[in-house]
């Protein structure tokens, strides 16, 4: 699963998706079976008593329970055994596939992200009502920007349109600023590559030749940091 994790979802072919899903699924369960385990019955971490009488009183005490405690951990046991067949039958199941964890679709793929950047705005619908919601936010109603700088997440599940919904934002208020950059960066990020991207959106003149010189990450930094020292 961590394997799973590090490559972007729409690399991840179809069926790896699937099994990963019911592995996950099968983790919470066995989660959820020690814990069931622990609150029905485990006996906790509190010290022994030292005198006789209360030890008699909590050896009876846990003898009415035995009946209790009994069925739940019947129930307990079913759960693992159960949890314990499904997983042998999806380690199974990936043997017969042959599945790749970590292969991506065959032919070359293109990050869907990229295709969103160029795509119509009125494609979405109710963009405009969203896309001000947004923009409120981050400019004064006299159109400048709030003194307190922001960063706002956009969330939801692939294909909703979030990175089309973000670059209409950034069309919009982009002429009211001295500079501007709109940047991908992905899950596992190139981070000299996103600086450098950052440099020519900020700049394309200045910085047209900044992805075939080599520089390290505390250079880029400092030619960013100064080259928005006195601007907006």
């Amino acid at each position: 699963l961590r394997e799973v994790g590090k490559v972007p979802l729409y690399q991840l072919q179809e069926p790896v998706r699937i099994w990963a899903g019911k592995v996950r699924d099968l983790s919470c369960d066995m989660e959820d079976a020690v814990d069931d385990f622990l609150v029905r019955v485990g006996e906790g971490s509190g010290s022994k008593p030292t005198d006789m009488r209360t030890r008699v009183k909590k050896f009876l005490k846990k003898t009415t329970k035995l009946f209790v405690k009994g069925k739940a951990l019947h129930q307990i046991c079913d759960a693992i055994e159960e949890a314990q067949d499904l997983a042998k039958e999806l380690a199974d199941l990936r043997k017969r596939y042959e599945l790749d964890m970590c292969s991506t679709t065959s032919g070359a793929t293109i990050d869907p992200r990229v295709l969103a950047l160029h795509k119509n705005v009125e494609e979405l619908v109710g963009v405009d009502r969203t896309r001000d919601e947004l923009i409120k936010t981050l400019i004064c109603e006299d159109g400048s920007p709030k003194e307190q700088l922001k960063t706002i997440s956009i969330v939801g599940v692939g294909g909703l349109g979030k990175t089309t919904l973000t670059k209409a934002v950034y069309e919009k208020i982009k002429t009211q600023f001295d500079c501007v950059a709109f940047v991908l960066v992905g899950q596992n990020p190139d981070i000299k590559k996103v600086f450098k991207d950052l440099l020519y959106g900020l700049d394309t003149e200045k910085f047209s030749d900044i992805h075939n010189t080599t520089r390290d990450e505390n250079l880029l930094i400092k030619q960013i940091s100064d080259y928005l020292v006195d601007k907006r």
